[in-house]
């Protein structure tokens, strides 16, 4: 089976641009399934369902989405293998433009609005920089001059990726993520001998996580600075471990 992670700033247009991809995967005989995770709520289950394709909707709550897609990414690859599907789409919320939920093993897609800026590329961090593909969406609705500064951000921060024009209204792009998906690297379930070290268990996260090891994720409301310890970095710029 393949994995596709799809991740992105929000409003980009990822389930948009993944609906119409999803119908040019059907068409050339592959079975997708689609995992979408999100915050609190989210409809988009309803709208991928009318393709026919098993649908699954997780949402992290009061955890970050990256985070809680990379700590289920085993279960939901067997939720997948379950529905007999040729690859999962994994759809996350990518609200944290310092985290990036990409495995070694996938293709990592960065989905990005034009219209957010010309330098949003750059500010994005390992959510495009380690990302094999990213989709420009919205373009329709600037310049051509602003979609080329956007460009060359976009390979000034990832000068490796592929860039895909895309929208997802027309459906432009669709059969170019899609291709791309086709090409994805396969994920084995280790050898016959049941030692899975070649499998899911030896997949790796292409970017570390962020520092979030501090008192403000485990629920702590007091701003004063001696309510807190863990790993904190200072506006000047200081990084400090607090705590035992």
């Amino acid at each position: 089976m393949k994995l596709a992670i799809i991740a992105g700033t929000p409003g980009a247009g990822k389930t948009s641009i993944l609906l119409h991809t999803i119908a040019y995967l059907s068409q050339n005989g592959v079975m997708p399934a689609v995992i979408k995770v999100d915050c609190l709520f989210t409809d988009d289950d309803a709208r991928f369902e009318r393709l026919g394709v098993p649908v699954r909707v997780a949402l992290s709550k009061d955890m970050c989405p990256d985070h809680f897609a990379i700590y289920n990414t085993e279960e939901m690859l067997s939720w997948a293998r379950e529905q007999s599907a040729d690859i999962l789409l994994n759809e996350t919320a990518g609200l944290c433009l310092r985290c990036a939920p990409y495995v070694d093993r996938c293709l990592a897609v960065c989905v990005i609005d034009v219209t957010a800026g010309p330098n949003t590329p750059i500010k994005v961090g390992p959510l495009l920089t380690t990302a094999d593909v990213v989709v420009a969406t919205k373009g329709d609705i600037v310049s051509q001059a602003e979609r080329e500064v956007f460009r060359e951000r976009i390979m000034e921060a990832n000068p490796k990726c592929r860039i895909i024009e895309a929208n997802g209204l027309t459906g432009q792009g669709a059969s170019e993520l899609g291709s791309a998906i086709l090409h994805a690297p396969e994920i084995s379930d280790g050898d016959d001998g049941g030692n899975r070290e070649s499998g899911i268990a030896a997949m790796r996260l292409r970017h570390n996580a962020p520092l979030a090891v501090c008192t403000l994720c485990t629920g702590e409301v007091r701003v004063a600075k001696r309510h807190h310890t863990g790993v904190l970095r200072h506006i000047d710029g200081f990084t400090e471990y607090k705590g035992e």
